[in-house]
């Protein structure tokens, strides 16, 4: 027997949502990403929120009724995936009106791995099934070429309402600038501020981001007028904030979240990474070695008032992964793997309790004497 969508969704009809006694497809919990390959069947379901109780008894009844109206040889088991709706709080009329959702994800000092934590947790959001975009802001330092394997990449340019605009590079399911894919690699960048900051503004405004569930801004280290750009152009939606455990790296950190919840910035503060957690050798699965020191950003999360969203290994696969082009959240099924699709799915859930709690974050006014 051929399966095709419309066979789909038809078997979905059957099953209705047990509080709002309607079906699934009426209710418009069914995402249009049916795929079929020979009799394997698969599917994304959209909730309100992660947690949702109904996700497990709706996700059986659809096997069920898979089996029932479709065929009991489908194979649908463990093919059902659950997405979490997301919800625009920007104007329609703002700068990239069709990003649900924009991240900064900033450190407080340079060698903390926020570039590596920025790189898997875009490819963990698409893992999730969700469209997301990658700004190298990083203009003096661009790293996400070499993350991607896309060094040798340059974009190109498209005529959209008699304007050029940047296509960006795709790569994992993820739409990818950098300022690296313009310029030569082996070339140091010797621009004044002025300059880097036009830089990235292009790459904002001409970039054809389309619409993205996600898009985040992997920002250089420290504070810098990169930062300040970034905030009196885009209207963000939240910040994450990456660290390691030792003392230095946490001082950091701490100024980096002062400087998003500052009355000026005011950007809401998603939430703190601990990267290079602990170390674990291959041959002793079972330890945990603290180099750095233990759970230093749980502690700090805990003194203000920010969640931890994740702690991540120190792991030679994930260096391997990063020099190779080969982001570690590709497998799911490793250590590295799982840490980074559970931050995928903490920062998921952040964001959401963010727009559900809080209005749109404003664009910082420039204001001058």
């Amino acid at each position: 027997m051929s399966y095709y969508p419309k066979l789909i969704l038809e078997a979905l009809r059957h099953v209705v949502h047990p509080e709002k006694g309607k079906d699934i497809v009426s209710l418009e919990m069914v995402e249009d990403d049916i795929r079929i390959e020979g009799t394997r069947i698969s599917f994304s379901l959209l909730f309100d929120r992660a947690n949702d109780p109904m996700i497990k008894p709706i996700k059986r009844a659809c096997v069920q009724a898979i089996k029932t109206h479709v065929g009991e040889e489908a194979q649908i088991e463990g093919n059902i995936y659950v997405k979490v709706k997301q919800r625009k709080v920007k104007a329609q009329d703002e700068l990239l009106s069709g990003v649900s959702n924009i991240i900064a994800v900033a450190s407080g000092k340079g060698g903390v791995g926020k570039s590596t934590v920025t790189t898997n947790l875009a490819v963990a959001l698409a893992n999730m099934g969700y469209k997301v975009g990658l700004l190298d802001a990083d203009i003096y330092g661009p790293s996400v070429p070499k993350m991607f394997a896309t060094e040798d990449a340059r974009p190109m340019l498209e005529k959209v309402d008699g304007r050029d605009k940047i296509i960006p590079i795709e790569k994992y399911g993820v739409k990818l600038l950098s300022i690296g894919y313009f310029v030569n690699p082996d070339d140091a960048l010797v621009w004044r501020g002025a300059m880097a900051t036009n830089a990235l503004k292009q790459l904002i405004t001409d970039g054809q981001w389309n619409d993205l569930d996600f898009l985040l801004l992997d920002l250089p280290p420290g504070t810098s007028d990169i930062h300040l750009t970034l905030v009196q152009t885009l209207s963000i939606t939240g910040a994450v904030v990456v660290s390691t455990p030792q003392d230095v790296a946490l001082a950091d950190a701490r100024k980096g979240i002062s400087m998003f919840q500052g009355e000026k910035i005011n950007v809401p503060v998603l939430g703190l990474v601990e990267n290079m957690a602990w170390f674990t050798p291959a041959e002793l699965p079972d330890n945990k070695y603290y180099i750095f020191g233990k759970d230093g950003c749980k502690k700090l999360a805990e003194s203000m008032n920010v969640p931890l969203l994740g702690q991540i290994p120190i792991v030679q696969s994930i260096r391997e992964g990063g020099d190779e082009g080969k982001p570690s959240a590709l497998n799911t099924e490793t250590v590295t793997g799982i840490a980074f699709n559970n931050l995928g799915k903490a920062v998921v859930e952040a964001v959401n309790k963010r727009n559900q709690e809080m209005p749109a974050t404003k664009v910082v006014e420039v204001t001058r004497k």
